[in-house]
């Protein structure tokens, strides 16, 4: 049974700094796909970084240069770093297991105040 637990969502004003945690269980983040996903209030989902079992990592350009995705293999967490905060980078940001298999965490909320 794969389980990722999303933690470190909360309120921060504009410029600030957020470090986002997802600790995996049951499946190993350094053999694993995984990603960060978001959706704001009246918006899709979507998919805004990625990294590969090998390092490899993807952005959308909204957030290219401001988020960083990485991941601890010993910790068996995937972190997101999200530096520059803007308005609207409010909404609840998951943890997904691309592949193997398709698992999301339950989300965390991140606010941005301006």
């Amino acid at each position: 049974q794969v389980q990722l637990v999303e933690s470190g969502g909360g309120l921060v004003q504009a410029g600030g700094s957020l470090r986002l945690s997802c600790a995996a269980s049951g499946s190993s983040v350094s053999l694993a796909v995984m990603a960060w996903h978001r959706q704001a209030p009246g918006k899709q989902r979507e998919l805004i970084a990625r990294i590969t079992s090998g390092g490899s990592t993807t952005y959308v350009d909204s957030v290219k240069g401001r988020f960083t995705i990485s991941r601890d293999n010993a910790k068996n967490t995937v972190y997101l770093q999200m530096n520059s905060l803007k308005p609207e980078d409010t909404a609840v940001y998951y943890c997904n297991v691309v592949w193997p298999g398709d698992y999301w965490g339950k989300g965390t909320l991140v606010t941005v105040s301006s």
